[in-house]
């Protein structure tokens, strides 16, 4: 990567053929905690480590499938593509960039696999996330005059009423939500955004002049983004007397909607794990998996997540993965594989 990029490089592995669907299976190598966090323990049919279920657990998936499938020549011929991202829990303001050689291999393929945390059920969608920015400015001034003509209703106030008509009209939306994550105001105010920290300092018998908030916004697909966007705008601008508003957004992770031909890898895998025995395959609520490397290249290819394995205390000191778990996945992956890359 590019030193400005500041992250991590990633690992990318290709088989060139031309026999079947051409495969990308996605993994990531970084982990939410560092240092004395990664050491590995293993405890009975767990193990203990950083990253060890998110997501170790799912390249091991992908390493263990691949080379069943070598053991026996099926690989032959086949147009296969690992990649494993280095920057996936925290890609930074210039993600794009980080993520370009991800889309351009997506661009020259059918199917895209990835090997997130199984949690019970496929994963044909994830919800991208923005962030967002409110700066709310009022007329500093005695407390007494709040509320009478030409005085100001203060910073805070307009920020609160922002707030909360954001809550009234957005969030019966399915699948969007949107969080404020920190808030600060009163009459001496600090905020930095790369921290996203500040202070407050304020009087009682003061119109609060400054407000600053952040939060984060996620959404199912690029039209209801740019529809919540559009929507808090308007309720931004509707100023109470004595204030004015301003946001601002970020992108972040884009979101990964469904698609017939994720329906349909859903489909195929559902019956990959009937076939040995595991039972069968749902899809999951979008609403309980975050965003991922996969909704970068979902534009592009049919793409399936969640075929990794099983734990618990993901991005907490406490994170645990399943032994018992990477046998059945491996065994579904490498079915999986095996079939896609054999479809005529």
């Amino acid at each position: 990567m590019p030193d400005a990029v500041g992250r991590a490089g990633h690992l990318f592995a290709e088989r060139k053929g031309g026999r079947g669907k051409r495969l990308l299976l996605i993994g990531h190598l970084d982990t939410v905690f560092e240092g004395e966090s990664e050491r590995f323990v293993r405890l009975d049919t767990l193990a203990a480590g950083a990253g060890s279920a998110d997501m170790k657990g799912g390249d091991v998936v992908v390493l263990y499938a691949l080379k069943a499938l070598e053991s026996i020549g099926a690989l032959d011929g086949t147009r296969i593509v690992v990649a494993f991202m280095g920057d996936e829990e925290d890609a930074g303001p210039l993600h794009l960039v980080s993520r370009q050689p991800l889309i351009d291999v997506a661009k020259r393929s059918d199917v895209a696999l990835a090997f997130e945390e199984d949690a019970g059920k496929g994963t044909i969608a994830r919800r991208g996330f923005s962030g967002w920015q409110l700066v709310v400015t009022g007329r500093q001034a005695h407390s007494s005059g709040i509320f009478s003509p030409g005085s100001s209703y203060g910073a805070i106030y307009e920020a609160a009423r922002i707030l909360n008509t954001f809550r009234e009209h957005l969030s019966n939306q399915q699948y969007l939500t949107f969080n404020p994550a920190v808030i600060v105001g009163g009459t001496d105010v600090t905020y930095d955004s790369s921290k996203i920290s500040g202070t407050a300092a304020g009087k009682d018998n003061i119109i609060a002049p400054k407000v600053y908030a952040r939060g984060d916004l996620r959404f199912i697909s690029q039209d209801q983004l740019l529809k919540a966007r559009e929507a808090m705008r308007a309720i931004v601008a509707d100023h109470l007397p004595g204030t004015t508003a301003s946001i601002t957004f970020e992108d972040g992770n884009p979101a990964m909607p469904p698609t017939k031909g994720n329906l349909a890898l859903l489909a195929l895998e559902d019956s990959v794990s009937r076939a040995l025995g595991q039972g069968p395959v749902e899809a999951l609520d979008p609403g309980r998996r975050g965003g991922g490397d996969i909704s970068y290249v979902s534009d592009y290819l049919d793409a399936l997540d969640g075929l990794g394995v099983k734990g618990k205390g993901s991005h907490t000191p406490d994170e645990r993965v399943d032994l018992r778990s990477i046998g059945p996945a491996t065994e579904r992956a490498a079915l999986l594989i095996y079939r896609l890359t054999h479809q005529r």
